[in-house]
């Protein structure tokens, strides 16, 4: 199924204002109906070769393994292609990182977040390692969608620190899971219901710690008709507020409905492939 017929997708990344370098990288493929969103850590631009091969090799992989099978469809351990491709490829794109940091002093100890979202059948299959987010605009519900892999989430969820107090912590950037650092790690793989007019924003946290959700929610629902002012003004935003982080989003909007075909129908299509 092609989904950019259901589907808008802008995506932007800046290097924001203090660093000289850009550490984040994003892909989307609209007619496969995925976006994918990876913040790099490490020096000597490492984090940047990090960021980079996750969402160059995740895209890829994920663009042949759809081009086989749709994401809807079921695999021998019950699970969606979607959620199964997510699981194993987020821990190929782990392995291949890892390798590289292990074999090129240069990128010794790069590693990188990472998010990633499937449409397909009414809903979105969400894969992410680290603080990098989704959030989901419905109507005047902004709610954020991931739970960061983190050391303040860890701390909220204990009960040690509210969420205030959280946002204006100085340990912002202690992640508790991140990709190419250790040989294994998990995902964290959810399935989520999509109704049309639904606006889902990808981000790194250039954004979240540098603009407030109700700004950015705000500013999703004055500025949803047209969603590149809305990612350059997502963007500007953090920027103004001092922009100490490379700042990327994407926004995806659901313009309809879009169930899998099933059933005799399915069968009948498939002779026209």
């Amino acid at each position: 199924m092609d989904m950019s017929a259901v589907l808008e997708i802008v995506t932007l990344s800046d290097p924001g204002m203090v660093r000289s370098n850009n550490e984040d990288a994003v892909m989307a493929n609209p007619v496969r109906g995925f976006a994918v969103l990876a913040d790099g850590m490490g020096g000597y631009n490492a984090g940047e070769v990090a960021s980079g091969m996750a969402t160059a090799l995740l895209g890829t992989e994920l663009e042949k393994a759809f081009a086989e099978r749709e994401p809807t469809s079921i695999d021998a351990a019950g699970k969606s292609w979607a959620h199964a491709c997510l699981e194993a490829e987020m821990a190929r794109v782990n392995g291949a990182i890892y390798q590289a940091a292990q074999s090129q002093p240069q990128y010794a100890g790069m590693g990188t977040t990472l998010v990633a979202g499937v449409f397909h059948d009414n809903r979105v299959t969400v894969g992410h390692i680290g603080d990098s987010r989704l959030y989901r605009l419905r109507g005047e519900d902004f709610q954020q969608i991931t739970r960061d892999h983190s050391l303040l989430q860890e701390q909220i969820d204990s009960g040690l620190i509210t969420a205030e107090q959280a946002r204006h912590s100085q340990n912002k950037n202690l992640v508790t899971r991140a990709v190419g650092i250790d040989p294994e790690v998990l995902a964290e793989i959810h399935d989520h219901a999509v109704l049309a007019g639904d606006i889902y924003l990808f981000c790194s946290d250039g954004l979240n710690d540098m603009v407030e959700d109700e700004e950015i929610a705000m500013t999703l629902g004055m500025l949803s008709a047209n969603l590149e002012l809305c990612a350059t003004q997502l963007v500007q935003m953090a920027n103004d507020n001092g922009g100490r982080d490379n700042v990327s989003v994407i926004l995806v909007k659901v313009k309809g409905e879009y169930p899998a075909v099933r059933g005799w129908w399915a069968r009948f299509l498939a002779w026209f492939k």
